[in-house]
């Protein structure tokens, strides 16, 4: 009996621990599925929403060609391809182009990618590009004539093969082919700059117009893209149409638009400060002094260096230009692979008085003097600026005090367009303000060649554009601009100023980093998504 009692004791104590062991089973598995779901959410693991919103006031048209809206050539390039684009460092970007040679004389070959199709299915080939370039050609208003200003001659080989003649020579032309691919076939037999086709063009582009309404256009993925390596997240774009700035404003603010584009300094007293993300994207303009280093004084380099030194850039932008601007040194954008700017801030009042002084000038009564002749002569400098441009006024004006603060005597020429344009061909003026939308294309000739603003020559700069005209070496064109840019800092025919920025406003909605320069906004679009 007692062996019996002993066995039910025994077998009840391993009931016990087996059951405290499921449950302690139970638990930990319980643990981890509550743990797995938290690393889920931190990690963005659980169901990323595929649909966002953008937006377009004061719409004109989607196509690309014809539209004159910035905010919408902005979208445009999610839905349409060019032969050649930039990246977000601006290196060349090949897209329907495969390749682009120069071949003799002003001749380029460009051989297309075969496996293009259109969002309908058809098939993309050199038609579609020699009937977008006749486009152009037919009209001066498009944001991409200039584009193909020098276009001579299209020759259609194959289907993918072209060969483009130039009335001239360009640098860089490669560059200039950014301007989106329309289809041939999609066109025929329409007429082009009105027809209701321009609603919804088909498209090359990882989004394809899928509806259109008076209020709303909707992206869709577009199935037939050739670029496979790509994956967005993001399905589908729903882009609102508004009739004023003010209003998309207002819909922002209310969190129905997921990411919006700016220029306005104001914008915070429309949308306020709280629920978005600012990224800060460098402009293509370029406020400088060119200084004509032929003229009476500055062409004394330290009396060019003396003035980049009396200039706080920070004041004039202050003053003038307001925050919608930065400080800059040199033409190209900072984010351009081609060169790797310093941290330089030339402004430095100490550094003005031991330049001047070294160049033989005296300050007497607060005046800088030097004996020319036999004659107290003291610098007198004349700055043009265009009379129409308000906000370049007021900035020659911030810029003529500062220097006469410091005893550089400095009247100002307000010219009109026809006088201004006169001085600007004859550089015939010690110093000019000028504000430049720069290029697409890394061209330095305007700063540089021959006739540039500044009467500048120098052999070696010589040599310098002779060699990136005429190469396609990365490494070697990064240390040849490299050297542009230090040539530039040590002598002075140029004192950069300002350059403008645009703001990227994104909803705190929107997951993902902003990658972008002023060409797109939308490199990584397809790693962003949205958040429920």
């Amino acid at each position: 009996m007692k062996n019996n009692i002993f066995g039910y004791i025994f077998i009840l104590f391993i009931i016990i621990i087996m059951g405290f062991a499921i449950y302690r089973v139970k638990i930990k598995d319980g643990n981890k599925e509550e743990n797995s779901n938290i690393t889920a959410t931190v990690n963005g693991d659980i169901k990323k929403g595929t649909k966002m919103t953008l937006a377009i006031s004061n719409f004109d048209t989607i196509n690309p060609i014809i539209t004159h809206n910035k905010k919408v050539q902005d979208i445009d390039k999610l839905i349409y391809e060019p032969l050649i684009g930039v990246t977000e460092d601006f290196k060349l970007d090949y897209i329907l182009a495969k390749e682009c040679a120069k071949s003799s004389g002003n001749t380029y070959i460009i051989k297309l990618r075969q496996a293009v199709k259109w969002s309908d299915g058809s098939k993309f080939t050199s038609d579609d590009v020699k009937f977008t370039i006749d486009k152009l050609k037919e009209s001066e208003s498009s944001i991409y004539s200039k584009n193909v200003s020098n276009i001579q001659e299209v020759d259609i080989i194959d289907n993918y093969t072209l060969k483009i003649i130039l009335s001239s020579n360009i640098n860089n032309f490669e560059y200039y082919l950014n301007f989106p691919i329309l289809s041939n076939s999609y066109y025929k037999d329409t007429d082009f700059w009105n027809t209701e086709k321009n609603k919804a063009p088909i498209t090359t582009g990882g989004f394809t117009i899928s509806e259109v309404t008076n209020n709303t256009i909707i992206l869709e993925k577009n199935k037939n893209w050739w670029n496979k390596e790509k994956k967005s997240t993001i399905e589908q774009i729903t882009i609102n149409l508004y009739s004023t700035v003010a209003e998309m404003y207002n819909a922002f603010k209310m969190g129905s638009i997921d990411l919006i584009s700016t220029q306005n300094s104001e914008y915070q007293n429309y949308i306020g400060t709280i629920g978005y993300d600012i990224n800060e994207i460098e402009g293509r303009e370029f406020v400088f002094l060119a200084l004509n280093v032929n003229s009476k004084y500055l062409s004394d380099l330290n009396l060019r260096k003396a003035i980049r030194a009396t200039i706080d850039k920070n004041r004039v932008i202050s003053n003038s230009f307001g925050s919608m601007y930065k400080p800059v040194n040199f033409p190209l954008n900072t984010t351009n692979y081609l060169i790797q700017e310093g941290e330089e801030n030339f402004y430095n009042l100490d550094e003005k008085w031991n330049l001047l002084t070294t160049a033989g000038w005296e300050q007497k009564n607060g005046v800088w003097q030097k004996l020319i002749n036999y004659k107290a002569n003291n610098i007198n400098l004349n700055l043009v600026v265009r009379s129409n441009n308000s906000v370049c006024t007021r900035a020659a004006e911030d810029i003529k005090n500062q220097l006469q603060e410091q005893g550089i005597f400095v009247n100002i020429i307000y010219a009109d367009d026809g006088l201004y344009n006169s001085y600007l061909n004859n550089v015939n003026y010690d110093m000019m303000l000028c504000s430049i939308n720069q290029p697409i294309a890394p061209d330095m000739n305007i700063y540089f060649g021959r006739n540039n603003l500044a009467n500048f020559y120098n052999d070696e700069v010589n040599e310098i554009l002779n060699f990136i005209n005429n190469s396609s070496d990365e490494n070697e064109l990064k240390a040849k601009y490299q050297r542009l840019y230090d040539i530039y800092n040590e002598q002075v025919p140029y004192i950069g100023l300002a350059r403008n920025k645009v703001l990227a406003l994104k909803n705190t909605n929107l997951v993902g980093e902003i990658k972008a320069n002023w060409y797109s906004m939308f490199y990584n679009v397809y790693e962003w998504y949205t958040s429920d």
